[in-house]
């Protein structure tokens, strides 16, 4: 089984290349990325990196946090699960839902129902 290791304040030089060359120095990488900005091709300074073994990636969480990257204290641990359902309200398939109950129509501010 894969451990993911989440891997924050990247320079934005690192790439996909130097990020699994830093972690195979604890031991197998299955993968390493660099997470890209679509629009600007930029990197958007954290990445992920799968190591084959919880061991392993505890090694390089270990030896790695913390570690100066071009002038960058980098962070390394576990990356949590993704969240599903995030985000604060919206605009859906269902119409506005918003969240909090201090904004919207009729809820004070300009031309709000409040005096």
């Amino acid at each position: 089984m894969t451990s993911k290791i989440y891997v924050g304040n990247l320079p934005y030089s690192v790439t996909d290349a130097s990020l699994e060359s830093n972690f195979s120095e604890f031991g197998s990488v299955s993968s390493a990325k660099v997470m890209m900005d679509r629009d600007t091709g930029r990197s958007k300074g954290f990445g992920f990196v799968e190591m084959a073994s919880a061991e392993v990636a505890q090694a390089a969480i270990k030896g790695l946090h913390g570690m100066s990257v071009d002038g960058r204290s980098i962070i390394v641990n576990l990356a949590r699960p993704r969240e599903e359902g995030r985000g604060s309200g919206g605009y859906t398939s269902k119409g506005y839902t918003g969240q909090r109950a201090d904004v919207g129509y009729g809820n004070g501010g300009h031309g709000g129902g409040r005096y």
